[in-house]
């Protein structure tokens, strides 16, 4: 055993210097300290890489590829950290290759109004840059002073603007990728339409698994003339759907429609002093945007819609600092969770619409019947739910009930007619789900990727789906000839 520890060693001494010259004396990190900064997400799953790696450029990306392919380690690619689901988690060890030196804005065509920049770019960065020229980037995850945008492309990430606008995928045009043995190659480009098969909208939403992006080209918006936010306060998450629904059933769809209820209220008002009431049950934040008039007609009859289900309070935001001081509440509430509890397990499910009032009265009893505070935080003009399991890691069995509860709450979801996810991917959390929504042929077809993309499951393997089928031992033979349990690769 000491002599297999001392060859292995040798190989790993080898291959840390053979990686140093590709990126440098400091980019390569080995020692534990260093790797605990890697070792987890924004999830509650955790696993040490063997190694960390800083490239600054697409060839050093391509290098450091090809050094993990001579020497079978499987590379995860890194943004910056703050994905939901598991994906940046190093699960089977191997190489993490971290993206935060690739946060380059290369181009702005302002007349084409597209950006190209670097995987590590932060998401609100880009509309900072871009905003003196009158544009922006619309899809605004939560975590958009933090998220990058290449880690946006692994997850086909949303937001709560993404309602109106779509989602990552809907606003990238073409990237350059590396591919698992190291080649360099574009998927689309800077225009508006490309022939052939859409590699880049395979790609994105992928979670890493089929390439890795490090240029990315971007549609960029015009700043809306006129933006509109309306705070409509309830007295139940219930009537509150109800709203919702009327809204969108009126053929109205504005900018965003969120929805917090009284456990985000209490949290992010202690936290940001946002302004959101006391003892309120649910509350709707409602922006609206584009040219002066149709804002101010629709915002009318939105008012009038909320009318109809007895709000507590309807309160317009009166200037810029006051809308920023509703978004900070909202896009800061899953921090603020940390005052109810040590920790929270995020779910991301879809359901219809017309599906809220049922699926969130199912899972309050649910939060009822465990003893779980479950915090409801929704995209709710998409039915894009977010409950947040409140619980203490510490405790034992906290964990394994939290997990329980988040697949009751995702079962619940797909049989409402609902999806896994809306916006933070299968990754580790996920997988043992995906049967809840797909078949094992359904799941065998979708394996089949890895093998066009000739990836020899090195690109962020153990993803996606369930564990046991992911395994690399499976050959590639065994997966085209067989369809059914095991056929994953």
């Amino acid at each position: 055993h000491l002599k297999l520890r001392c060859e292995v060693s040798g190989k790993v001494d080898k291959l840390i210097e053979d990686l140093k010259k590709v990126v440098g004396q400091d980019y390569v990190l080995s020692e534990q300290a260093d790797l605990m900064v890697y070792e987890y997400d924004g999830s509650v799953d955790k696993a040490f890489p063997v190694l960390v790696v800083l490239p600054s450029d697409t060839n050093e990306v391509s290098e450091v590829v090809k050094l993990a392919r001579e020497n079978d380690l499987p590379i995860v690619a890194r943004g910056a950290g703050t994905g939901l689901s598991g994906g940046a988690v190093a699960e089977r060890g191997g190489i993490v290759i971290a993206m935060s030196r690739l946060n380059r804005i290369l181009e702005v065509d302002e007349a084409n109004r597209i950006a190209v920049v670097e995987p590590g770019v932060v998401n609100l960065d880009l509309s900072l840059h871009t905003g003196p020229m009158g544009l922006y980037y619309a899809p605004d995850p939560s975590s958009q002073r933090a998220c990058t945008i290449g880690g946006n492309i692994a997850e086909n990430s949303g937001g709560p603007h993404c309602l109106a606008y779509g989602v990552t995928t809907n606003h990238v045009v073409g990237m350059e990728v590396v591919l698992a043995d190291g080649s360099i190659t574009w998927f689309g480009g800077k225009g508006r339409d490309y022939p052939g098969n859409d590699l880049r909208g395979i790609t994105i939403g992928s979670e890493g698994t089929l390439a890795i992006a490090t240029k990315i080209a971007v549609r960029l918006l015009r700043i809306p003339e006129t933006t509109k936010t309306m705070l409509v306060v309830f007295d139940d998450v219930e009537t509150a759907s109800s709203a919702v629904t009327g809204i969108i059933g009126a053929g109205i769809v504005p900018a965003a429609i969120e929805m917090m209820d009284h456990f985000c209220i209490e949290a992010a008002e202690a936290a940001v002093n946002a302004g959101y009431p006391e003892g309120a049950g649910a509350v709707l934040l409602v922006e609206l945007d584009g040219l002066n008039e149709s804002v101010e007609e629709e915002s009318e009859e939105i008012e009038s819609i909320c009318r109809e289900f007895s709000p507590l309070e309807i309160r317009e935001a009166t200037d810029p600092e006051e809308r920023e001081k509703l978004w900070a509440g909202r896009k800061g509430v899953l921090g603020a969770l940390g005052r109810l509890a040590p920790n929270y397990y995020l779910v991301d499910g879809t359901i219809p619409r017309t599906k809220l009032v049922d699926v969130l009265r199912q899972i309050n009893e649910l939060s009822e019947r465990s003893g779980y505070k479950i915090a409801n935080l929704l995209h709710a003009g998409d039915g894009n739910l977010h409950p947040s399991i409140l619980f203490d890691e510490r405790k034992p069995g906290d964990t394994e009930n939290i997990l329980a509860i988040g697949a009751e709450i995702l079962k619940i979801c797909v049989e409402a007619g609902g999806v896994l996810s809306g916006e933070h991917g299968i990754g580790l959390e996920k997988q043992e789900q995906m049967p809840f929504m797909f078949t094992e042929e359904d799941m065998a077809a979708m394996t089949l990727l890895k093998l066009a993309f000739n990836t020899n499951d090195s690109l962020n393997p153990g993803k996606i789906f369930p564990t046991g089928a992911a395994c690399g031992d499976i050959s590639q033979a065994r997966a085209i000839a067989r369809v059914g349990p095991g056929a994953y690769i």
